[in-house]
């Protein structure tokens, strides 16, 4: 989880420098800096708050000083809502200073003072240090009165104290309530990306590592807890107890953890010893089982497959009440939100699960990436992201085949796509300079393209040379900083280890054939090959046209809601050009030909005549397919006749890129659509559920439009198509992962369609839990349909909303809430935004989800984006400019209209904005999906109309 600024180069090496204090090695990754700039220009330079000119004007900080080792002490207030604090930094000097520059922000510095070796030695008083503050940049100068010498340590003392945070960021306080009804609080820590200087002056820069010494003081009837085992605990007067933990390994600030709370825990011990804890709130205890078998699971696989020892004694994961993201991967005290760990058997759906197993899985993956090894600074985020989200389906393949999570994996990219197919997309790899340009590079480009373009590495290089590869990153870069190119130099590495016969070129170990040993003479660098994919923005398009035995391949950039005809095209495909791994299939053997596209255009002989042919293999590769000539009419007739021929995630695959060639006009819609028909024998549910997701997302956008013809045969056709599957669910959980999620998908759609059946099962075991006031167990696949449709009348809605106070599982929170975000009473959803902005009710962490979920309801969609409108300073009072809640309200009230005067009046209101100074890549992100919205009605509406005539 993360965020940031410019990409450094830091590259010469200083050597190693070894202490004798306490015998850490320092391999400094830091340029050598030059001569004092204060004293150059001091007219060029801002102005501190006490009037004086601060002497430093850059937002990165200098490397004229690292720090070595931070002792830090910290006493919260849990009943006042602060904290005093103190430290000792010990600094190395690298160039000759009489400033120190760190990061601090909302810390009143109450006093500084300064130690040399010599005064340590002979124990001399420290040297009072004057402190100006530059709130702009969030940094601090200490002024020395004596210039710092070069190579020689100091000792920086500093007591500071400030108010728990009220957000989600920093060291801030967060509540609970009990089943008794009283209100608990506890402090927290968060601080990625650029949080750490909340909580204590710090070099706040992923690049400047160190180890940290923690004490914490607290009462009796709390606990303590922090990055490393507790070494001790101290009485002292008063009651008041203080925990000192071990020293840390050396790591970056953002990965810095502490929390004081009354929690309870559950523990096991891993295969190598390791002490694995789950805490929670204590009423939520019994929620935390699932949690520490995954965990201890999951710990181990990532062990053997990392072949490096997790190197901290404990791991603890905490249950956060109030929590902005999912998780966060603080190296030893992983803290998530407590849907994110707790698991209901009770309430918890089997997507529940999932997610539960996913966000453990991408957390302890963090442990390596990014922890171990940390990216030199923000702009290379997806190192950590990326890396984790794909680490997620390596490691829940493994540990819980059951859950069968390749094809979620697969729709994660698909997902992706949508945003990456937008000419606002960015590169991978992106120049973040501010906190909040930071921030925004926490989106799905980092996670989720990254992922995905590793996962087509994988495929490229193979399972085995991967795994190689990322293991030689992770042991030569452990407790050090990366970037970009020493991950694709550990790849090319280990190809030139383990296949100098090859040429040095790393290759997939599948059947070899005629075109594969052709492939691999052409000798790819890995690093030649991602850098392409990582440092330009958007994704390739591959054109197949096939004639006879010839193949002709072109490649273009894919572009959602552009036309090819539209004048500006040509412009936005100037300079874009991709190595793309492709693969396909022929109906003639079974081989999974290959071959690196280089070029614009390309062309491959067929070694035999065949029917069809099919790119992209098992969807591995990032790119969309388009086939001209009869390409498309010979697959749909392949899916028609025998549709098994084709491997599953194959067959969703052609669903998928049909409809995103229908958005950029390559496709008709009603070609698209008659790919559909085959379905009705589809026997792979996730493909059922792909073709099904689209034509449930016309119905929607036809509902919004308020396009009542299309709308009322759009919603015939589905109960009619999908009359059999959805006559053959139960109302039970039974089944397998995907058919319980098949189960969910067609009661919730036939349930909202007003299908009679459904309404009527929903409406009586609505009832039943009423009369049991609660208690009845509805099974968890269709808890949430059950709650919505109780929702609809005023004594249900009601109802409901008491449950939800009531409520300790975290999950069916979430199912109530969304239910009751379904009403059609506008009152009632207003009265959901206003808990929703008071926080006690509905947690502030809810809000952003809460304004999505009335935005997609057609009779909410104008009250959540007048809200936004009107109270746009208030909703920054809550979450930060940047932040993902933020991102999420922007675009989840806004991104579904469809219309020219929505679109104007979105304009106006980002430029009022920016205006202001509020600017985010979201507003350029936004205003390009309405356009492509209004594009894609105005050409396919008519073709959907008669479609629909002829289909029913």
């Amino acid at each position: 989880m993360a965020n940031s600024h410019r990409k450094l180069m830091f590259n010469i090496y200083i050597g190693f420098y070894c202490s004798a204090v306490i015998q850490i090695c320092i391999c400094s990754q830091f340029t050598s800096s030059s001569i004092d700039p204060f004293n150059k220009d001091r007219g060029a330079f801002p102005v501190a708050t006490n009037g004086e000119i601060f002497p430093w004007r850059e937002l990165r900080l200098p490397t004229m000083v690292i720090p070595l080792h931070y002792d830090l002490f910290v006493h919260p207030n849990l009943t006042s809502l602060d904290f005093v604090a103190s430290e000792k930094i010990e600094v190395l000097v690298r160039d000759a200073t009489q400033f120190i520059i760190l990061h601090s922000k909302d810390l009143e510095i109450m006093n500084a003072t300064l130690q040399s070796e010599e005064d340590l030695r002979y124990r001399k008083p420290g040297k009072k240090l004057t402190v100006l503050s530059y709130p702009a940049h969030e940094q601090i100068a200490l002024l020395v009165p004596e210039k710092l010498m070069a190579d020689l340590r100091y000792s920086v003392a500093i007591d500071f104290q400030a108010k728990l945070a009220d957000g989600f960021e920093g060291f801030y306080k967060s509540t609970y309530r009990t089943l008794g009804g009283e209100t608990r609080t506890i402090a927290v820590t968060d601080f990625e990306p650029t949080q750490a200087r909340m909580a204590f002056p710090c070099f706040d820069e992923p690049l400047f590592k160190a180890n940290f010494s923690i004490k914490i003081r607290r009462e009796s009837r709390h606990i303590a807890l922090s990055n490393m085992p507790k070494v001790k605990t101290i009485e002292l007067e008063g009651g008041l107890l203080e925990d000192h933990f071990e020293t840390t390994v050396k790591m970056s600030t953002y990965l810095v953890a502490y929390i004081v709370c009354d929690f309870n825990s559950v523990s096991g011990t891993a295969s190598s010893g390791v002490k694995v804890s789950i805490h929670a709130a204590p009423d939520k205890w019994s929620q935390t089982h699932y949690a520490l078998e995954a965990s201890l699971k999951l710990l181990d696989f990532y062990e053997n497959y990392f072949d490096i020892h997790y190197p901290l004694a404990k791991l603890d994961l905490v249950a956060i009440p109030d929590f902005e993201s999912g998780a966060m991967e603080n190296w030893g005290l992983v803290t998530c939100r407590e849907t994110s760990l707790l698991f209901d058997p009770k309430t918890s759906s089997t997507s529940d699960k999932l997610w539960v197993t996913k966000v453990i899985a991408h957390e302890l993956a963090h442990q390596w990436f990014g922890n171990l090894v940390t990216m030199e600074w923000w702009n290379d985020i997806w190192l950590n992201e990326g890396f984790a989200t794909y680490m997620e389906l390596i490691s829940v393949n493994v540990t819980y085949p059951e859950l069968q999570f390749d094809d979620d994996f697969l729709n994660m990219c698909f997902e992706v796509i949508k945003r990456d197919s937008l000419n606002s997309s960015r590169p991978i790899s992106n120049q973040a300079e501010t906190s909040t340009q930071i921030k925004e590079m926490f989106d799905d480009v980092s996670y989720k393209k990254g992922a995905c373009i590793l996962n087509m590495l994988k495929d490229f290089l193979s399972e085995e040379k991967f795994k190689k590869g990322i293991i030689h990153y992770l042991k030569k870069f452990s407790y050090r900083n990366a970037k970009n190119d020493d991950l694709w130099s550990s790849l090319s590495n280990d190809c030139l280890e383990s296949d100098s016969a090859s040429g040095g070129f790393c290759y997939s170990d599948s059947k070899t054939t005629s075109s594969t040993l052709a492939f691999l003479r052409e000798n790819v660098e890995v690093k030649q090959m991602m850098a392409k994919w990582t440092l330009q923005k958007g994704m390739p398009l591959v054109v197949v046209n096939r004639e006879g035995r010839s193949l002709r391949l072109q490649q273009e950039r894919f572009l959602n809601g552009v036309f090819k005809e539209d004048p500006g095209w040509g412009a936005l495909q100037e300079r874009y050009l991709w190595h793309i791994p492709v693969t396909y299939s022929t109906s003639s053997s079974n081989a999974i030909h290959r071959h690196i596209l280089k070029s614009k255009t390309d062309t491959l002989d067929l070694p035999e005549k065949t029917s069809w042919v099919k790119f992209n293999v098992d969807s591995n590769g990032y790119y969309i397919v388009h086939y001209e000539g009869h390409g498309w009419d010979q697959l749909i007739t392949l899916l028609n006749q025998n549709h098994t021929l084709l491997k599953p995630k194959d067959r969703i695959s052609l669903i998928h890129d049909a409809f995103q060639l229908v958005s950029a006009g390559r496709l008709t819609l009603d070609k698209a659509l008659d790919l559909t028909r085959y379905l009705q024998h589809e026997t792979s549910i996730p493909a059922l559920l792909k073709g099904l997701e689209y034509l449930e997302l016309f119905y929607h956008i036809m509902e919004r439009r308020n396009v009542s013809d299309v709308t009322e045969n759009l919603k015939h056709y589905l109960l009619q198509y999908f009359k059999p599957a959805i006559d053959m669910q139960s109302w039970h959980d039974e089944g397998s992962v995907w058919d319980r999620r098949l189960r969910s998908a067609l009661l919730k759609l036939s349930c909202y369609l007003n299908h009679a059946p459904c309404i009527q099962k929903a409406t009586e075991l609505f009832s039943q839990w009423m009369e049991s006031s609660g208690k009845l167990n509805i099974p968890t696949d269709v808890l949430k349909i059950v709650y919505s449709v109780g929702a609809q009348t005023t004594a249900g809605w009601n109802y409901l909303l008491e449950q939800y106070e009531l409520s300790l599982s975290g999950a069916e929170k979430n199912k109530i809430l969304y239910a009751l975000s379904t009403s059609k009473h506008q009152e009632k959803l207003m009265k959901l935004i206003e808990l929703g902005m008071e926080g006690k009710v509905i947690k502030t962490q809810d809000l952003a989800a809460l304004l999505h979920a009335i935005a997609r309801n057609p009779k909410g969609q104008q009250l959540a984006w007048n809200f936004v409108k009107e109270s746009w300073i208030h909703l920054l009072k809550k979450f930060e400019l940047g932040s993902f809640p933020i991102r999420m309200i922007i675009s989840g009230t806004t991104s579904h209209f469809s219309s020219k005067d929505e679109l104007q009046e979105v304009k106006l209101f980002f430029e009022s904005l920016k205006a202001q100074g509020s600017h985010l890549e979201i507003f350029q992100i936004v205003l390009e999906t309405i356009s492509k919205n209004i594009k894609w009605l105005e050409k396919n509406l008519p073709t959907l109309r008669n479609w629909l005539l002829i289909s029913i």
